[in-house]
């Protein structure tokens, strides 16, 4: 195959993959929910093959499930799922601050790290704002945005990054159902929504370990109390 036939082919993959995960992000696509290469080659107008790649694409990132026989469909988290996918993330984020005790950023930041860190305190000065709305639509982009950016600055490893980036993302698949259900907990999503990002990149910046790991242990309980209220609730149906 011809080279641009190659990248077209490939970009078509990763467009394919990002507008399904996007439509699982935003609760278009439910949980457990089937459909088959032909159904999304005919909904993209596009081939079988790049679809096809895109959902093996999306099964190894944790976001669907295969059947052979009957096609493909998102992947169903449960609570339990949730609570490791927290109680994973808090361990590594621990990890990364205690293991570069005390953890200090550059004495004179070069330019690089400046430009990045304004890049994320702007991402989570609009992810705070959509979360005190309750802005479901504004918020997951710019708060998986913001994550993966300071996951990156912070661990200084791609690997790492890329671990807490799928977590994100599966995190926010399982919760979206839930909190655009009328039966979620307190009636009102932005009570339980995470505001707390630009403290967070303020105390990353300041080079204080302390107060970060504070600030993300406070999130991360808040996330495990939300979810033994889930445990009362029935799973969110399939509208």
């Amino acid at each position: 195959m011809p080279v641009g036939g190659a990248v077209t082919r490939n970009t078509l993959r990763r467009q394919i993959a990002d507008a399904l995960r996007d439509e699982a992000l935003a609760g278009r696509l439910r949980p457990g929910e089937e459909f088959t290469v032909k159904q999304i080659a005919e909904q993209y107008g596009v081939s079988a093959t790049p679809v096809r790649e895109a959902l093996v694409d999306l099964c190894a990132q944790g976001l669907l499930d295969s059947d052979h026989h009957r096609g493909f469909h998102v992947h169903e988290f449960s609570v339990d799922d949730y609570r490791g996918m927290v109680n994973a993330r808090m361990l590594v984020v621990d990890g990364i601050f205690r293991s570069r005790t005390p953890y200090t950023p550059p004495v004179e930041p070069d330019l690089s790290y400046g430009v990045a860190l304004v890049s994320i305190r702007r991402r989570g000065e609009a992810a705070a704002r959509a979360a005190r709305a309750g802005d479901l639509d504004v918020l997951i982009g710019y708060d998986i945005r913001y994550w993966h950016e300071l996951g990156r600055l912070v661990a200084d490893n791609d690997y790492i990054a890329a671990f807490l980036h799928r977590l994100r993302v599966q995190a926010w698949v399982f919760s979206v159902p839930y909190l655009r259900s009328a039966r979620h907990p307190e009636g009102h999503p932005e009570g339980w929504l995470w505001s707390g990002h630009v403290g967070l990149v303020d105390a990353v910046t300041r080079g204080d370990a302390d107060s970060a790991v504070a600030i993300v242990r406070d999130y991360n309980a808040r996330s495990l109390d939300w979810a033994d209220r889930l445990d009362r609730l029935p799973k969110p149906g399939r509208d």
